[in-house]
């Protein structure tokens, strides 16, 4: 029964994929022939399934790394074998990736594929044109794909291959920025929410593919015996904690995907949205499957020595997986309802239309501020798993008997959600428009939102909240502790360092090409979100933080510090409104607006901004670090004053002493 379950489990998985992949296909007729061109059915046929095979072998890949740094300790066995299928995930990945490139050629070109020197050196165009941005992306994807297959085989440091999972990340966005989320108005969101899907799809279904794996083992080993399950148990419940978070995200971002692509409820009877609908009937019996495993399963396994449950519910699992996958890759290839048109293509060749593929916003005033909006997924989802997990740590330690100040709590959702105005509202709608809106932005998220967050203390909380694991492995609190006590950090918070990356931030930004492709591409607006936020965490968390660091600096270099930080801050604004030329005359000069100040004028305010609301903040800072310094003089006063009752002033008196017998000898 074990032998056949672990032969079963992955084969349903593949098999199940297959077969929805053809049913969607012919639902949603995503391999019929095209009216000219027909590459073949080789083609048209083979690009889906190499897809399937893609999004298998990324699963894999990033599965294996997932239990790897998160599930097992590096001394485990299981630790190996979870690198091992994450290197043949990625090999699979690699090599599904390069016949997809071929094949997606061979459909764009509308020819079949050839050993032809014709069709090779189309090949070699299509991969390496900047132009051709799909072509360029697939080549991406390849390479990407082989570096973490040599990364996974030759690499097992627990902390490098963080890095390595994270960079896999990174190296799909150029992938999921082509087909349905690559041309219309609503781009943003849409590439957001399909990178999303793809990433925490990837995790959740590589996981329980190798857990089903490993398991086996682990089942074979102990079988005969009727004790509880013991080594298992542990990692389905870290590996149940991920999936929840997976099932969320994956929820959510393909709620959003669908609703782009599908629009109106009546659009849902057409063939794409019946695909969507089996999709979501999927998701929702995994989401079922997932509350079984941490309600009933781990429980029965932990009590009990009933090992087909586990079996069971792991291939029953695998197989809505698949189904998942296969109507995911056939409606990769599906002509959604809402057909994605680009401004210029519809007619709407407006400048600002043309520039951003959006119709210019209306004039911006007051109201606005507080009614316009433009959500973010991925800030959202960061958001709101960061409030949730604070506020969880807080009723953790309370019901533990522990207190924690409430003024911290209230700190930290203030901060979260003054960074969800930054990151959703009227800054998100106009900064691509107004200068000056960029720059408040830029200045809220390097000095007002990490004050209220550094203030919460949450490296603190987390210390306290999670538990410590004692079998080797890292778990949320151990990498934490890593990430504070590494010598990257070292460096990061000393305030030098920190301070200099601070300033040096503000001017390597606007007077580089950063500034350009922050502004026109979503990508390095995501970046630019990142980078300032976390500069900023790091040089308030140098001067007022509570959370633990390495070394922290005297408090008069401290004020010194501030003192150097705001010279600069009006330096720069200051060059902002004396500057009579335009930065990015081409974007902010060109988008033809016909309200509101001028591009130079909206510059110029922009320059204000940087002094005065830059500044404001720093004030701030300088009273909380004068604030901490006297209450330091204090507390040190207080332990003189108790070492004196203790031993009668001892210091007053050596030093008394030894003046008098200094002036005894002269």
């Amino acid at each position: 029964m074990l032998r056949l379950a672990r032969i079963a489990s992955p084969a349903v998985l593949l098999l199940v994929a297959f077969l929805a992949l053809l049913g969607a296909l012919a639902i949603g007729h995503g391999a019929d022939p095209p009216i000219a061109s027909d590459p073949g059915p080789a083609v048209r046929y083979g690009v889906p399934i190499a897809q399937v095979l893609v999004n298998l072998g990324i699963a894999g890949a990033l599965g294996g790394l997932l239990l790897a740094v998160f599930v097992f300790a590096s001394s485990d066995d299981r630790y190996t074998k979870a690198l091992d299928v994450a290197a043949a995930g990625a090999g699979v990945w690699t090599v599904a990736a390069a016949v997809n490139s071929v094949l997606t050629y061979a459909s764009v070109a509308g020819v079949p594929p050839s050993l032809g020197q014709a069709f090779g050196a189309g090949l070699g165009s299509f991969l390496t044109d900047p132009t051709r941005s799909i072509g360029r992306a697939w080549l991406t994807t390849v390479l990407v794909g082989a570096v973490v297959t040599v990364v996974c085989f030759a690499v097992r440091n627990q902390t490098a291959l963080v890095i390595v999972a994270m960079g896999a990340g990174v190296g799909l966005i150029p992938l999921e920025q082509q087909g349905h989320a690559g041309d219309n108005a609503t781009h943003d969101i849409a590439v957001t929410a399909i990178w999303l899907h793809v990433i925490f799809a990837s995790l959740w279904i590589g996981g329980l593919v190798i857990l089903a794996a490993i398991g086996w083992r682990q089942l074979r080993a102990d079988r005969g015996s009727r004790a509880p399950v013991d080594g298992l148990v542990p990692v389905l419940e870290r590996y149940s904690t991920v999936a929840l978070i997976c099932f969320v995200v994956v929820a959510i971002s393909g709620t959003v995907s669908a609703q782009l692509r599908v629009g109106e409820w009546d659009k849902l009877l057409t063939p794409y949205g019946i695909l969507v609908l089996v999709k979501v009937a999927a998701l929702g019996a995994l989401g079922l499957f997932g509350a079984f495993q941490r309600r009933v399963l781990i429980d029965r396994l932990r009590r009990t020595a009933e090992r087909r449950f586990f079996w069971i519910a792991a291939t029953v699992e695998l197989a809505f997986m698949g189904l998942a996958s296969g109507v995911a890759a056939g409606l990769s290839v599906s002509a959604p309802p809402v057909v994605a048109v680009e401004a210029a293509a519809s007619g709407n060749v407006t400048p600002a239309a043309y520039l951003t593929g959006k119709p210019l916003p209306p004039p911006i005033d007051a109201l606005k501020y507080l009614t316009a909006w433009n959500f973010d997924l991925l800030w959202v989802l960061i958001i709101g798993f960061g409030t949730v997990f604070y506020v969880w740590g807080v009723i953790r330690l309370r019901r533990r008997g522990d207190s924690w100040p409430w003024y911290r709590t209230a700190l930290w959702i203030v901060g979260m959600a003054a960074l969800f105005w930054v990151t959703n509202g009227v800054s998100n709608v106009y900064e691509q428009y107004l200068f000056s809106v960029h720059m408040l932005e830029h200045m809220l998220l390097t000095m007002a939102v990490p004050l209220l967050l550094v203030l919460s203390a949450p490296v603190t909380l987390a210390m306290r909240a999670i538990r410590k694991r004692d079998d080797g492995s890292r778990g949320a609190r151990e990498w934490i502790m890593i990430a504070v006590h590494s010598k990257v950090a070292g460096i990061l918070t000393n305030p030098l360092v920190s301070g200099g990356l601070f300033v040096a931030s503000l001017w390597v930004f606007y007077y580089t090409p950063l500034f350009r492709w922050a502004t026109t591409d979503h990508v390095g607006h995501e970046w630019m979100i990142l980078h300032f936020l976390i500069v900023g965490y790091l040089f308030t968390q140098t001067l007022v933080g509570i959370d633990p660091v390495k070394s922290r600096p005297p408090y008069p270099i401290r004020l010194i510090l501030l003192l150097i930080v705001m010279a600069f801050h009006a330096f720069f604004g200051l060059a902002l409104i004396s500057n009579e030329g335009l930065f990015l005359a081409d974007w902010y000069g060109a988008m033809g607006r016909t309200w509101g100040a001028t591009p130079l004028e909206d510059q110029q305010a922009a320059g204000g901004i940087a002094w005065s609301v830059g500044e404001i903040p720093t004030v701030l800072l300088a009273i909380g670090v004068a604030i901490l310094w006297s209450r330091s003089d204090e507390r040190e006063a207080k332990r003189s004053d108790r070492r004196a009752d203790r031993d009668g002033d001892a210091e007053l008196e050596a030093y008394n002493a030894m003046l008098a017998q200094r002036a005894g000898r002269e």
